[in-house]
């Protein structure tokens, strides 16, 4: 494959795609709010992800665009951030739809962000792309914006993937690291009832699921998520069994709503049971490399 475009491809989950696919392209151009740069052969272009200023340019002739581009939901709900929660997420859609409808020789492949948040609450049945339901709050109306903002605008020479991502476990970025503090710190017990689902994925397969479908060519909506859920108090007893702590604290939601109001964040991140699983990737013949949790988290402790 040749040029790959990542647009917002500077956080945690872009350095992820950037390692993984840095011998596998021969040019990666990554789209930032930052200055536009060369640094150890990546090509860094400004953009302001709403309008047009040149960046669309570097679309031409592309093989693949991934949009990673979204403020993140680790925040306080209140209107001025629901505001840019929302507006992150359509601008950035709608402006490389209309540069991709631009250009003379466009992506082959685009790939958009999504999220698992859009299924809803379920502690009883596993949400897939085929018989998952929908849910209706916030969040989820976020991510059914999202996906229609992506959709709605036919692209006939792009082929088009929204990948309903869950949490991605990494080393050097994203939620295991603070979770891991906490473990460590001996309040690493369930959160809530510890009953609520929470759907993960490690980064090295996440990276891999990006790489298949895109090999694959697989269209619509994807699932990138293991293929065990897990219940929150597996998932912290797990931990704490992996790092060696033979206890830890649990957090009921009252505590939780207080902490989350100090530390600015919601209490949905870790009580929502997100139940989800990937069908359509393993329909498809991929494979995990960390399918379950205990594998998943030796290798992230490991140094």
């Amino acid at each position: 494959m040749k040029k790959l475009i990542i647009a917002a491809g500077t956080g945690f989950l872009g350095q992820v795609l950037v390692t993984h696919f840095e011998d596998k392209f021969d040019e990666i151009v990554i789209l930032t709010r930052g200055k536009s740069k060369i640094s150890d052969s990546i090509k860094y272009v400004n953009w302001d992800a709403k309008t047009l200023s040149g960046w669309e340019n570097e679309l031409e002739n592309a093989s693949v665009l991934i949009n990673l581009a979204g403020k993140s939901v680790d925040c306080r709900y209140t209107v001025a951030n629901k505001k840019e929660i929302y507006d992150s997420r359509i601008d950035s859609t709608k402006i490389l739809n209309e540069a991709v409808l631009n250009c003379k020789n466009p992506p082959k492949n685009w790939l958009n962000s999504s999220t698992s948040t859009i299924y809803r609450f379920s502690l009883d049945k596993q949400m897939d792309e085929i018989d998952g339901e929908i849910g209706d709050d916030f969040s989820m109306n976020i991510a059914k914006s999202w996906e229609k903002a992506f959709f709605e605008t036919e692209t006939p020479q792009t082929l088009k993937t929204a990948l309903r991502t869950s949490i991605v476990l990494g080393k050097n970025g994203g939620a295991f690291i603070p979770i891991k503090m906490l473990a460590k710190l001996g309040l690493g017990g369930k959160q809530g009832k510890g009953n609520q689902f929470i759907s993960w994925i490690h980064e090295k397969d996440f990276a891999r699921a990006i790489e298949f479908v895109i090999e694959k060519q697989l269209t619509e909506v994807v699932n990138i998520v293991s293929p065990k859920p897990v219940s929150n108090n597996d998932f912290m007893k797990t931990l704490r069994a992996t790092i060696g702590i033979p206890f830890g604290i649990s957090t009921s939601k009252f505590l939780l709503e207080i902490g989350s109001y100090f530390i600015r964040t919601e209490t949905e991140l870790v009580l929502k049971s997100r139940n989800v699983i990937p069908k359509r990737l393993q329909e498809n013949g991929f494979t995990f490399e960390y399918e379950t949790l205990e594998k998943a988290f030796k290798n992230l402790v490991k140094q």
